[in-house]
């Protein structure tokens, strides 16, 4: 009884409170994509993608209620930064369904005409408002609305403090004409609060140096390497300083190292590896998240890298290596010999077989393909061949009864239509190729099996191509695997180097792009299809993990299109729809939902892609 009448009275309370609206509340999933077609659509940086943001303190006065109720202490606000769009994950702050969807559209459109990034929030949010009307008048109404159903929410200024009073009445003007007022009056009584939250606008978010957290020396774990299930929200970070130890000597006594008498039990005790499962909510409870150096150097400390194969165990090297470049979209300039790439061929492959159980798809796709393959045919009255053309024999005849000399031959002779197409195959072989699919199968099994049945395609229609696979670690370790070339036949050895291959380490994907771009531009023919294979966005150990690897990538693409390739992007992440669009333009890519289909379906997109 006791919890049912506090579950009541909680009810009652909160609602009373005012300022959330349950009821007519909007989710960001639902009005994600259209947030971000509009944002991009008013203007927005392309490259941004949209996420949540997290709720934080924000210190602000609040109604009697609302304290008693314990509620609005913390609000999501939108903000943007070099990478994200972050936007409420729900917004329930009016009692209309329609003014909170209009919200979530405003925050696109006010974020997409933010002009002045490095002005006071006040007057940075002001223009940009006021640009935003400027651009497109359509959204004063939608604007006004907002403006009216927000102010109504906000405590009057009467109820404040004269210097919080003053704050307030220049933030409703503010709002109602934007660029109207010059600055923020300052608060001058020690009980003064900030002012409330304005829905309506950005907070300023704050961004660290370049680098100064990221050490490229240091092997940080890559964006997505924990939890799969990880929320998508983020905190806002300060870097702070390591506290010194004042009483070094208190460190040599811990309390828990006492026995006890768990120590003496069999149970499943916890260790300082296990992760912790209350981390996550921990993590959402907090306003902050302060990073810090362990004031250590990289090569003070002993690493080890479990990844890293012996010399003995490794592919073999072909080469010194070969020097690209690399886009740097905070530059807005080409790095010139900033990556290395390593071509390599597996050490220990041998000539091999198709594997049975795929015999009998390769023998279909041998027959369907067949019929690709350019098809001999007779030409007539040429000047020599094999046969006799019966009917320029005859007209020629006539033509020399009549005073005429024939102006043909009278021979038939066979043609061979080529098929003026190259393709190269570039496969995705990072480590997150390692996971698998099934019980018995991982998604670097799969890859292998579509490169095996592409072949056996391929090889039908007589089209040259190449294949090859690549993974990262860092910009000087690029590995680029030769799998088939296209100055070699698929045969045997071919066969043997497709199945020895091995997942591993990260996905550069622009300096992979750019090294098979520049093999395939080699190619003599009239159309060079770039096909690659993934199963995630580019990452690597160091700042690629971030929008700078997506823009590099992006910058290969437009290369090898501006040399006449047509790049295409076949992958089974589920969430490369938010970026692959970016990267490979709306009709450059195709999602395969269930990994085991990829054998199946690569070679038909073949076919639908070179289809004249």
């Amino acid at each position: 009884m006791e919890e049912f009448i506090g579950k009541i009275w909680h009810n009652w309370v909160t609602k009373a409170a005012g300022g959330h609206y349950p009821q007519a509340a909007v989710k960001l999933a639902e009005v994600e994509k259209t947030a971000g077609i509009l944002f991009r659509a008013f203007g927005g940086d392309p490259g941004l993608k949209v996420a949540a943001a997290t709720a934080e303190q924000h210190g602000a006065r609040r109604r009697w209620l609302q304290r008693l109720a314990g509620s609005s202490e913390k609000v999501s606000q939108a903000r943007r930064d070099a990478e994200t769009l972050r936007l409420p994950p729900e917004i329930a702050a009016f009692p209309e369904k329609s003014l909170n969807r209009d919200l979530y559209l405003w925050l696109s459109a006010i974020a997409a005409c933010d002009i002045a990034h490095n002005r006071p929030w006040f007057i940075r949010n002001q223009l940009a408002a006021a640009e935003a009307l400027r651009r497109y008048p359509g959204l004063q109404p939608r604007y006004e609305r907002l403006v009216d159903a927000h102010l109504a929410n906000r405590i009057p200024p009467a109820e404040m403090l004269p210097d919080e009073a003053v704050q307030e009445e220049a933030l409703r003007q503010a709002l109602r004409v934007p660029g109207s007022v010059d600055g923020l009056p300052p608060l001058n009584s020690k009980k003064s609060r900030p002012p409330q939250p304005v829905l309506l606008w950005l907070i300023a978010a704050e961004e660290s140096a370049p680098g100064r957290l990221a050490d490229p020396d240091e092997q940080l774990p890559p964006e997505g390497s924990g939890n799969p299930e990880a929320t998508k929200e983020a905190h806002k970070a300060e870097q702070v300083e390591t506290p010194e130890n004042k009483n070094p000597m208190l460190a040599m006594f811990r309390a828990e190292s006492l026995p006890t008498w768990a120590e003496y039990v069999r149970v499943n005790r916890a260790y300082d590896e296990d992760e912790d499962p209350n981390a996550k909510d921990a993590a959402k409870d907090l306003d902050k998240l302060s990073l810090t150096r362990d004031g250590q150097t990289a090569k003070s400390r002993v690493k080890f890298d479990l990844d890293l194969p012996s010399a003995a165990e490794d592919d073999t090297p072909i080469g010194p290596g070969i020097a690209l470049p690399e886009w740097d979209y905070r530059k807005a300039s080409m790095q010139e010999k900033h990556c290395l790439i390593q071509p390599m061929i597996a050490r220990d492959a041998e000539p091999a077989q198709l594997p049975p159980e795929l015999a009998a798809t390769a023998k279909k796709l041998r027959g369907q393909f067949a019929a690709l393959a350019p098809q001999r045919h007779w030409l007539k009255a040429q000047p020599d061949g094999p046969e006799l053309d019966v009917d320029a024999c005859v007209r020629n005849q006539a033509d020399r009864h009549s005073g005429h000399t024939p102006d043909s031959g009278g021979f038939l002779a066979q043609a061979r239509c080529e098929r003026d197409l190259a393709c190269l195959l570039l496969a995705d072989l990072s480590m997150s190729t390692d996971a698998p699919i099934s019980d018995s199968h991982r998604i670097v099994d799969v890859i292998r099996d579509s490169l095996l049945l592409f072949s056996e395609a391929l090889t039908a229609t007589g089209d040259r191509f190449g294949i090859y696979g690549f993974s990262s670690l860092r910009r000087q370790n690029i590995r680029f695997h030769l799998l088939k070339d296209f100055g070699k036949r698929y045969d045997a050895a071919a066969r043997g180097r497709i199945l020895a291959v091995k997942p591993g380490y990260y996905t550069r994907m622009g300096a992979a792009i750019r090294q098979s771009a520049n093999i395939l531009a080699e190619q003599a023919a009239s159309r060079r299809l770039l096909l690659i294979i993934t199963d995630g966005k580019p990452n690597d150990l160091d700042i690629y993990d971030s929008r700078y690897g997506i823009e590099d990538t992006r910058m290969a693409v437009h290369e090898a299109r501006r040399m006449g390739l047509t790049p295409f992007c076949v992958t089974i992440d589920r969430e490369a729809g938010s970026y692959l669009p970016y990267l490979f333009g709306p009709a450059g890519f195709c999602v395969i939902r269930k990994p085991e289909e990829l054998p199946r379906r690569l070679p038909l997109l073949y076919v639908q892609l070179t289809r004249q």
